[in-house]
């Protein structure tokens, strides 16, 4: 049973991490100082996605999952969790790609939009 809460809490931590890359950036104008967190988390995503490579914490999650007597999983979080909602048809490398610069741009997007706050509120007397 512990293996099995444990496993969860990965999941759980997982997901907010990977809401956190993709929008986190919406949180800087609140805390500015979180962009030293930010920046090299949004790095790790698009590097996951262009590289194809795994995230420790799937590979955590499916330890734990199996030391609990579960069945672990041999996709990817995204592709397990998420993936499936959006692309039924599976994780192709063009996907990943795609995602890739989903995040990448979305993140641009929203720095964009904490500078230009922040500037306008420099100018503002």
């Amino acid at each position: 049973m512990t293996y099995a809460l444990a496993a969860a809490l990965v999941l759980l931590v997982h997901l907010v991490f990977v809401l956190f890359v993709v929008c986190g950036a919406v949180l800087l104008p609140r805390w500015p100082r979180l962009v030293w967190l930010h920046l090299p988390a949004a790095a790790w995503g698009v590097f996951v996605e262009l590289t194809g490579r795994g995230c420790p914490l799937t590979a955590l999650e499916n330890l734990l999952r199996l030391r609990a007597g579960q069945g672990g999983y041999t996709e990817s979080f995204i592709e397990h969790y998420i993936l499936w909602l959006l692309y039924p048809g599976g994780l192709t490398r063009d996907t990943q790609l795609f995602l890739a610069a989903a995040v990448a741009a979305v993140n641009l997007c929203l720095y964009g939009w904490v500078f230009l706050r922040a500037s306008r509120r420099r100018a503002t007397p």
